[in-house]
């Protein structure tokens, strides 16, 4: 029997992403610098949220992309077929502060992939990473610089992102028991 609970419900998500954008704008001096650009299932909607917030801090737009990472992941063989999304990058990334947003931080690995994707479309001044959850668990020296909340759990757990712009009904994080 599995048992679910949320853990942020969608006054947590925007609280959390309201004080993750302001995170990033006190780190960031220089707002036409910074980029966002969002790993897709979940990350993508995330950047979105946080470039409406964040040009709202800076009084100007922040550019978002997205930036698929399925063909860069090293766990390509264990997988039947991997699902791909589109990667849309309409800027140049060279020069630019590229915050990469991801919804679930675990292993390490699809930041990674990101990373490893992310040269083939110039060479950011330096990359950052936030991230809505992060639940441990790493395998690779990876450390989020933003993060929304941190939730202990066990690797046979999961955690998974519901957003509106998701076709769910409600914005919602659950952690999902075994």
């Amino acid at each position: 029997m599995s048992e679910s609970t949320v853990i942020l419900d969608a006054t947590a998500i925007q609280r959390v992403l309201t004080r993750i954008a302001h995170e990033i704008a006190e780190r960031n001096d220089v707002g036409t610098d910074v980029v966002l650009i969002g790993i897709p299932t979940g990350g993508d909607h995330l950047a979105q949220r946080l470039s409406t917030i964040l040009s709202g801090i800076w009084n100007q737009p922040v550019p978002v992309g997205i930036l698929d990472v399925s063909m860069h992941r090293d766990d390509l063989d264990q997988r039947a077929a991997p699902k791909v999304f589109p990667t849309v990058i309409p800027f140049d990334v060279t020069g630019k502060t590229v915050v990469l947003v991801d919804d679930v931080l675990f292993s390490g690995r699809t930041t990674r992939a990101a990373m490893d994707a992310l040269n083939d479309f110039g060479r950011p001044r330096r990359i950052q990473l936030a991230v809505l959850v992060d639940r441990g668990h790493r395998e690779l020296p990876i450390k989020a610089d933003f993060v929304g909340k941190n939730v202990p759990t066990a690797r046979e757990e999961k955690i998974s992102l519901m957003l509106t712009e998701s076709g769910a009904s409600r914005d919602e994080v659950i952690l999902k028991r075994q």
